[in-house]
């Protein structure tokens, strides 16, 4: 009796193996990364068609555009810090711009990102 129990044991084991499932990590470099590609491709668009002579409000626009229309598609857009770009941004556009009034508030279009990544 015991050597049928054993044996139906192992031969559940052999047929019905286990496999170990591993939580998918993310290293925080890859983040940082994609933290400051954002923020870098956000200011740069809007210095760019600031200088150009688009009003403040079409620069921003269109730079919010064109950072989602880059990052959409990226897995990592979902753990981002979106409070730690905005800074970066408003830096990076205070340092390449000379833009000191940039209206924060208008950022908060950016998070539109995590919520188009979700939906694919």
């Amino acid at each position: 009796m015991i050597k049928l129990i054993i044996g139906f044991f192992i031969s559940f084991l052999l047929l019905f193996p286990f496999n170990s499932a591993f939580s998918k990590e993310i290293p925080q470099k890859n983040i940082d990364n994609l933290t400051n590609k954002v923020a870098k491709k956000f200011s740069r668009t809007f210095c760019n068609t600031s200088n150009f002579g688009i009003s403040d409000e079409g620069a921003i626009e269109f730079a919010v555009g064109e950072t989602n229309k880059e990052f959409s598609k990226n897995k990592l857009i979902q753990y981002l810090n979106f409070n730690e770009i905005n800074k970066k941004i408003i830096s990076n556009i205070e340092a390449d711009c000379q833009v000191f009034d940039f209206p924060v508030e208008e950022l908060a279009r950016l998070e539109s990102l995590k919520n188009f990544n979700n939906k694919l």
